[in-house]
């Protein structure tokens, strides 16, 4: 006990506010030295922690004494010094990593197969010699993975350009790095270094002593708390970044530096701005001078319209844009944007889409105009509505599926009553222009279909496919029934077509380049109306 008490005096000394520490035994458990010294009720001294996970006990309150305030109600806890650990140099994780090839007993238990009586047989890897002798040869490694290892500073900088002198790609992946100086430190040694991923380490916002650091390509710093006003001051230590991920840093807004919209990053062409609290268009815009941006990822933020600027909106919302460029248009090399699981709910963000000089790469999906179920639009309509578009929610759209597609939505269109041409226009702004590219006529086939072109030109052909269990296997059918048919209507007609009795069903519409299938479940909905188009497969399932 007292050996303990003296060597939780002697880390407390080492220990100071702000410091990185991981759990003796796990460093994945990460957290922020918020306190150090004595607790009330308590002997010794204690050290008062803000995990990063969010799993502890409480808020630094403890016994109604406040110590320290953490980031949530649940985060912190006090720790004994000796159960904490301060981490180690980049060296020595390089040497843990790549030096120590001696398997535990735990590791040795877990390499095995099971024989054909379940027996454990023993494995050895093929090879596993010739590659640990080529990854201790440090000056042969060109990529280092050093994540959860406990890396808190350089060691001896010196050193590094001399054993990893070949390095190109490097992942400190949740260490104990905090300060930028520590970072360049080792990057500067690194002359080779490409790709720097530094998730998962919680930097300062004080961004001091980078040294110029020209060759990094690939900069990523998600979940790391750096906001716009530190990736302005890395921009001028980093000019040539090619790729800069920013994932889960709770970023709200877009602050240049010295204008109105962003400059700089004249290499830029990935930018991931994922799962952050960005909720207002207008923060988007400030990016959109960035000449050779071609993928930005806006997935998981709260975005509720979007909308391509003409040079009079860019200067209403940007007081200093005509001194900038205004010859550049906005997003002029953009072809991927993805917009996945944010709150677009209206048509007019999609139609906007159009205008984007080079967009072909578009995620819409988990948002409610995508979701027929919430009042979205299906997916035929979003490919319709988007001409250039060749890649929709990860899937390509075939020539075929296009045609289709839009052939189903002019279709739906006409199913439908409007007051006049010019709201169809206002509601529907490539009607005209798909109905005059695929030859459709105007008038609904079921109105005067007397001639029998026209009956013929009113029927669609529809495979039927058994999907419910209690349905059972049943072979697949192909019918042609006229575009009015509505949904009750087909209800009736598959219980006929596959003789099945006291089975309340549901039918879906699947549909190509579609994860899942899309709900009939509006009843007097005809074919024409939901834009079923020829050769569509239709699948019956039960409500059980």
């Amino acid at each position: 006990m007292q050996n303990s008490e003296k060597s939780d005096t002697s880390l407390s000394w080492e220990l100071k506010i702000g410091d990185r520490v991981h759990a003796v035994g796990d460093r994945r458990r990460i957290g922020t030295v918020k306190y150090v010294g004595a607790v009330e009720g308590h002997s010794g001294l204690w050290v008062g922690i803000d995990w990063d996970n969010g799993d502890a006990k409480h808020d630094g309150s403890f016994n109604g004494v406040r110590y320290f305030q953490a980031t949530s109600p649940k985060s912190a806890s006090f720790v004994r010094p000796h159960n904490l650990s301060r981490g180690i140099s980049f060296l020595d994780a390089l040497k843990l990593r790549y030096c120590n090839h001696s398997s535990t007993k735990q590791e040795e238990d877990e390499m095995y197969v099971l024989s054909a009586n379940n027996q454990r047989v023993s494995v050895q890897l093929v090879g596993k010699e010739k590659i640990e002798d080529k990854l201790s040869r440090f000056e042969e490694l060109t990529t280092a993975s050093l994540s959860y290892l406990g890396v808190n500073s350089t060691g001896c900088s010196s050193e590094i350009s001399a054993i990893v002198s070949n390095l190109k790609e490097l992942d400190l992946t949740g260490n104990l790095l905090s300060e930028w100086k520590d970072v360049g430190a080792i990057c500067e040694q690194l002359p080779a270094l490409r790709v720097l991923n530094l998730t998962n380490n919680r930097m300062s916002h004080e961004v001091k002593g980078l040294p110029s650091l020209e060759n990094i390509r690939v900069l990523v710093l998600n979940n790391t708390g750096v906001d716009w006003l530190q990736v302005e001051m890395l921009k001028q230590w980093m000019p040539a970044i090619e790729e800069l991920h920013l994932m889960g840093n709770n970023i709200t807004a877009i602050i240049p530096a010295f204008s109105s919209v962003v400059e700089g990053f004249n290499s830029l062409c990935l930018l991931n701005l994922e799962d952050n609290y960005l909720d207002q268009w207008d923060e988007i815009l400030k990016l959109s001078q960035l000449r050779s941006l071609e993928q930005l990822y806006l997935t998981k933020n709260n975005l509720r319209k979007i909308f391509y600027p003409d040079h009079q909106k860019m200067q209403e919302v940007f007081n200093d844009y005509k001194s900038i460029e205004s010859s550049h248009q906005p997003f002029q090399n953009l072809h991927c944007l993805l917009l996945g699981c944010n709150n677009i709910e209206d048509v007019a963000s999609v139609d906007s889409l159009n205008l984007f000089p080079s967009l072909v790469d578009i995620r819409l999906s988990d948002n409610p105009i995508a979701d027929p179920g919430k009042g979205g639009i299906p997916r035929f309509a979003i490919i319709a509505r988007l001409a250039k578009v060749k890649i929709l929610n990860g899937s390509e759209i075939s020539s075929r599926e296009r045609k289709d597609s839009e052939i189903r939505y002019v279709r739906s269109i006409l199913s439908k009553f409007y007051d006049s041409p010019e709201e169809i226009k206002r509601f529907h702004p490539r009607f005209a222009e798909l109905k005059s590219l695929h030859g459709i006529e105007d008038e609904r086939p079921s109105v005067g279909a007397t001639g029998p072109q026209k009956m013929a030109s009113g029927l669609i052909s529809i495979t039927l496919k058994c999907v419910g269990a209690s349905i059972g296997e049943k072979p697949p059918v192909t019918k042609k029934l006229p575009a009015t048919t509505t949904v009750g209507k087909l209800k009736m007609l598959c219980e006929s077509f596959f003789k099945l009795k006291s089975v309340k069903l549901k039918l879906f519409l699947q549909e190509e380049g579609s994860p899942l299938p899309t709900l009939l479940d509006d009843e007097m909905a005809s074919l024409m109306d939901i834009g079923i188009g020829q050769d569509s497969t239709i699948l019956i399932d039960d409500e059980s």
